[in-house]
């Protein structure tokens, strides 16, 4: 229990470095790219009716004529004090929008996360005794090959719009009740997330089992007689 903690432990300091990292090269590239926030939050055909004077002093009192790296720092700062900002579209602070989208984030990603683990781990399980070990390892090949957004547009050209069997998006339609109508509206991009994870789960899975079927007690088990499925 011990040294699970301890690994635990170790590997979140070392996200520490990575997460700064990212968050540095994420914040370098928005700064490489044209315009700033002012352009985004004014729109174009305003933009080019407001003075330069006007847009320098917003500049100014948004702290965006700072250096780069004090801009950073001090946007990490809020970070790490829960201040998120706000956002440039709509205005409203991206807190609120996160806590909002949330639990439908949570819901679909376990629900493929169930979808993944399951299929994967039989689809693996097969393909290591060999029953359709051929036809399983090309389609694990073309599940990590195939883009989830072209599987995802595939999926909603089909199911939700030629057979229209499934709602396209969204959770729940205005006046609708029950399981049933909201899991109908989770099945499309459940299945479509999970289907996407499933390559990798299998292909994990597979060469664990083969691993495993090659330890020592599998071979001795083997020679004192005890059938396969055993």
């Amino acid at each position: 229990m011990r040294n699970t903690a301890q690994y635990i432990l170790k590997r979140l300091l070392y996200m520490i470095p990575m997460v700064l990292v990212i968050t540095f090269l994420i914040y370098g590239g928005l700064e490489l790219t044209p315009g700033d926030a002012i352009s985004h939050m004014i729109p174009p055909d305003q933009l080019a009716n407001v003075n330069p004077e006007q847009l320098e002093a917003l500049r100014e009192s948004y702290g965006l004529n700072d250096p780069f790296l004090l801009r950073y720092v001090r946007w990490l700062g809020e970070l790490l004090h829960g201040n998120f900002g706000y956002s440039i579209t709509s205005g409203v602070p991206i807190k609120d929008i996160l806590l909002q989208l949330f639990p439908a984030t949570l819901e679909l990603s376990l629900a493929a996360l169930a979808i993944s683990s399951v299929l994967g781990s039989i689809l693996g399980i097969l393909s290591a005794l060999s029953i359709g070990d051929n036809v399983l390892t090309v389609f694990g090949m073309i599940g990590v090959s195939i883009p989830q957004f072209f599987f995802g547009m595939l999926c909603i050209l089909v199911f939700a719009l030629d057979w229209a069997i499934l709602p396209i998006g969204g959770r729940m339609a205005p006046g609708e009740t029950g399981i049933w109508n909201h899991f109908k509206y989770l099945i499309l991009p459940a299945s479509v997330l999970g289907i996407s994870l499933t390559a990798g789960v299998m292909r994990y899975s597979r060469s664990s089992m083969l691993d495993t079927m090659n330890k020592d007690y599998i071979k001795t088990a083997r020679a004192k007689g005890l059938p396969e499925w055993r």
